[in-house]
């Protein structure tokens, strides 16, 4: 069975997972996480690493230990270490963990306190207003777990888009190769470019009497088929996913694609517009009466109803039909459009790599410029640079510029905003910077008028170039912080400064409404990788889905301009 990156990454939580409510050693703990947390961010599969003999100690996170560990995933698709410390505790007692508000150290609590290991024991104790009773709880966190647990079952379902991304693109990979088949295309939320998605819609255009069913059979990380006929079958792949896979002839192709792509409401719309002209759409075609008139294309869909291919992204029913029939729909940015990215770390704080591996994945990624942007001093969990470390990393800037071609480094620093809406460096140090992206690490829970003034008095900072991840978000773990989005957007066009989309798969952040309300104020946007190895740079393509489905150009964009403009961009900013 083909073991993915995310599989690995998965063992490894758990482990840590369960380290942590026994009571575990928390360097143990940290390395487990660490190494997941890498894995999850690779660029390339550890498996093939593996296959090809390489040295997988030399990986951002790994020691020999879980380099051993991997390997030993990898050839059986099992972990000893973990299977060991499943027997040792009550089953099930990690999805506990799935339910926000909940980290490993409140549910070692609930389980050695109450014995609580499922969640229907924890739904009943907080019906019966035990759990408030635990050191650590009280009645405000109770009601917060009672209202997590009536969300959690929805917000569980869904696999973050890059997580997804592996088990899409193996099967539809396994699937092109079946004699016979013409197209084989990822469709549904994952072609649109959300942000998570629910199950995955595998869309393939065959010929008559190509195997496709017999080819899904055989495929390796299918568990169970739930049900299979021989133009369609709904399968559920060993990670949890599920997977509806539709056959269809050559010809009802581009109907078929535009039916599982979506959205609902997108479609919908089409299909109106449609029974005006007296039409009919499906999945397997446009017809005037019994007669198919287009559906081989998407393009001959959308022009059956007098409108121009609209890029999938968009398909939201959120205008972009009315911006077709006008003639005004955006031309997309795409990946090759980036020149630059402005937020990269290396191992001089949290990051992996050093300055010049980082340079040199840059180039491989097609980027002629980069920005180096450590943490500030304030960050101590991720070892920031204080001024004489920033001072040390500027020359060492300096001297790699001279003897490398083919990019150029900008000197730069993730700064911290401080609870007062301070900067955490002082003024003439941040004065020497080519860029400094100001970020909210600390005190997400401030109210929404705190929070707001905080982060604009940091953005009238004189040398202020960059809002980093502006909300604060981690899909699925950390909500957004509670902040007057519209007034900091109109603020960043009043002075002069950019906001970024945060391209890390767990971030996404600018989401994509804020990205469209940027543009339409005439807020200049920075598609950045948050880079912490050389492998982070291939995350840019999640930014560039979300800064698509935001309706950005390149020309909303600050870096797919040249170097030079940047530069001059970036110092009206200072």
């Amino acid at each position: 069975m083909p073991v993915h990156n995310a599989d690995i990454a998965a063992v490894f939580e758990e482990i840590a997972d369960l380290l942590e409510i026994e009571g575990g050693d928390p360097f143990r703990i940290r390395a487990y996480r660490n190494g997941a947390r890498a894995l999850a961010n690779l660029g390339q599969e550890a498996a093939a690493l593996v296959a090809q003999g390489a040295d997988l100690t030399e990986l951002p996170g790994i020691g020999e230990r879980l380099a051993e560990k991997i390997q030993e995933i990898v050839k059986t698709g099992h972990c000893k270490a973990l299977d060991k410390m499943r027997r040792a505790m009550p089953s099930g007692i990690t999805e506990l963990l799935h339910v926000p508000g909940l980290g490993p150290k409140r549910v070692g609590t609930l389980y050695h306190e109450l014995d609580i290991h499922t969640l229907e024991q924890l739904h009943r104790a907080v019906r019966d207003h035990r759990v408030q009773t635990l050191p650590g709880f009280g009645a405000k966190t109770e009601e917060k777990i009672e209202s997590f647990l009536a969300q959690y079952k929805t917000d569980t379902q869904r696999l973050k888009l890059a997580a997804a991304a592996p088990y899409a693109e193996s099967l539809a990979a396994f699937l092109r190769d079946v004699k016979g088949v013409v197209e084989v295309t990822i469709a549904g939320s994952y072609r649109r470019c959300k942000e998570t998605v629910g199950d995955l819609d595998i869309l393939v255009a065959a010929r008559a009497g190509a195997a496709v069913m017999q080819r899904l059979d055989a495929y390796d990380e299918v568990k169970n088929v739930v049900a299979q006929g021989t133009t369609r079958a709904t399968v559920m792949l060993r990670s949890g996913l599920q997977v509806d896979v539709r056959v269809v002839r050559p010809e009802s192709y581009g109907a078929a694609l535009h039916y599982f792509t979506g959205s609902r409401a997108h479609n919908i719309a089409v299909r109106r517009l449609a029974q005006k002209k007296g039409l009919k759409i499906n999945e397997y075609g446009v017809f005037k009466g019994d007669k198919r008139v287009a559906g081989e294309t998407e393009e001959s869909v959308f022009e059956s109803v007098d409108l121009p291919w609209i890029a999938p992204e968009l398909r939201e029913n959120q205008g972009e039909i009315e911006a077709a029939k006008r003639g005004v729909l955006p031309q997309l940015i795409e990946l090759s459009d980036l020149k630059g990215d402005l937020h990269a770390h290396t191992n001089a704080t949290d990051g992996h790599n050093t300055l010049k591996e980082m340079a040199e994945a840059a180039i491989r990624a097609g980027l002629s410029y980069m920005a180096i942007t450590e943490h500030s001093k304030h960050l101590r969990m991720a070892h920031g640079l204080d001024s004489r470390r920033l001072l040390k990393q500027m020359d060492a800037i300096d001297q790699l510029n001279e003897r490398l071609e083919g990019i150029t480094v900008l000197k730069g620093i993730e700064v911290d905003i401080l609870d007062d809406g301070g900067l955490d460096l002082p003024d003439d140090l941040l004065g020497r910077l080519d860029v400094v992206i100001g970020a909210v690490h600390s005190q997400f829970h401030l109210s929404r008028a705190k929070q707001t003034a905080r982060i604009l008095k940091a953005m009238d900072h004189p040398h202020f170039s960059i809002l980093a991840h502006p909300s604060g978000r981690l899909l699925q773990e950390r909500d957004p912080y509670d902040v007057d989005m519209e007034k900091i957007i109109r603020h960043a066009r009043v002075r002069g400064c950019f906001l970024e989309v945060n391209a890390h798969p767990e971030r996404l952040d600018l989401n994509d409404s804020h990205c469209r309300m940027a543009k339409e104020e005439g807020v200049l946007l920075v598609v950045d990788s948050d880079a912490h190895s050389t492998l982070d740079f291939g995350n840019l393509r999640f930014g560039i889905g979300q800064a698509r489905r935001g309706w950005l150009t390149r020309e909303d964009v600050l870096n797919t301009r040249s170097l030079k403009e940047v530069r001059k961009l970036l110092r009206a900013t200072m």
